[in-house]
């Protein structure tokens, strides 16, 4: 419980620096970061080997952007909903809603105007297909800001879905089929993160329930078993997965080597949660030498497999 603490202590005492002006503030708000999130797109179409197809690479690029937009529409949207509760959080009562420095209606209309452009951008792929699946992601995120995250566990499941949505957006993008193990491994690793960032938050200290009440319906056990229920659905299909990519064809085993390094980058992230991160995880990717070592040579090795003539 001291470590706990101390962790609050050394937050309290380190604020995040407010910003010279309103842009920096806009932009923070926006939370460009977390558009690396939005890389999932590129995971259908690179499964599909579309990628070195001019095209399909633009209409992924597309998907890309709608999202970056879109995403940061609910970010805003969001933190215009919860200015009250960040408030009372050590790390997100200095968001710019929260602290002040951008209005809640400010907020508002500059939510509603990226989530529009997001949907509409869409339609530069000449199909309906993408822009619903922004839409989707929308109406998921606003469901999820309005009711879905004070439901405990269809709380997790709603931001795991979230991911999902991503990476589904690709495959509307460029109209690349799906499979079924690509599904599954999408939804499971996403439940794995979401799960631990619940876990992080939990373990933060302080009034977890005042700062997101569905905290109090969580304990470090469910959690933990969560991560692990999920972790291992989603190293199971992706191996499942591979070895199925592999009797397809190829002169190598890419896809099979391609399980090592996968399986390690979710034992790498694991141990990122069990030392007490995970509260952010595009922080944890970027911030982690290691893990983003890791996952380029998950991406080479699964490139090889499907590039390979």
């Amino acid at each position: 419980m001291s470590g706990d603490t101390s962790a609050v202590t050394r937050l309290e005492r380190s604020p995040e620096p407010a910003p010279p002006s309103r842009a920096p503030a806009v932009l923070r708000l926006m939370r460009p970061k977390q558009w690396v999130k939005n890389v999932l797109v590129f995971a259908a179409p690179g499964a599909g080997g579309v990628l070195t197809q001019p095209v399909e690479l633009a209409e992924t690029l597309v998907a890309f952007v709608a999202f970056c937009l879109a995403a940061s529409g609910t970010y805003c949207l969001n933190d215009a909903n919860d200015a009250e509760a960040d408030r009372r959080h050590p790390r997100k009562r200095h968001r710019p809603v929260a602290s002040g420095a951008v209005s809640v209606p400010m907020a508002r209309a500059l939510g509603v105007a990226l989530v529009l452009t997001g949907v509409g951008i869409g339609f530069a792929t000449g199909s309906w297909k993408l822009p619903a699946a922004t839409a989707g992601y929308v109406a998921l995120t606003t469901t999820y800001t309005l009711w879905l995250k004070h439901v405990a566990v269809l709380d997790v499941a709603a931001v795991a879905a979230g991911f999902v949505i991503r990476a589904l957006a690709g495959a509307a993008a460029t109209d690349v089929d799906v499979s079924d193990w690509f599904l599954i491994v999408a939804s499971f690793g996403s439940l794995f993160m979401v799960a631990g960032k619940r876990s992080a938050e939990l373990a933060d200290g302080g009034d977890v329930v005042g700062q997101r009440a569905v905290l109090g319906s969580y304990s470090a056990d469910f959690l933990n078993y969560v991560r692990s229920l999920s972790s291992g659905v989603a190293v199971l299909a992706y191996t499942l997965f591979a070895l199925e990519r592999a009797e397809a064809g190829g002169s190598f085993v890419w896809f099979e080597l391609s399980i090592i390094p996968f399986v390690l980058a979710i034992l790498r992230y694991a141990l990122r949660l069990d030392q007490g991160g995970g509260g952010a995880p595009e922080e944890v990717v970027l911030g982690d030498r290691a893990l983003q070592v890791l996952g380029l040579l998950w991406i080479m090795t699964f490139a090889f497999g499907v590039y390979q003539p």
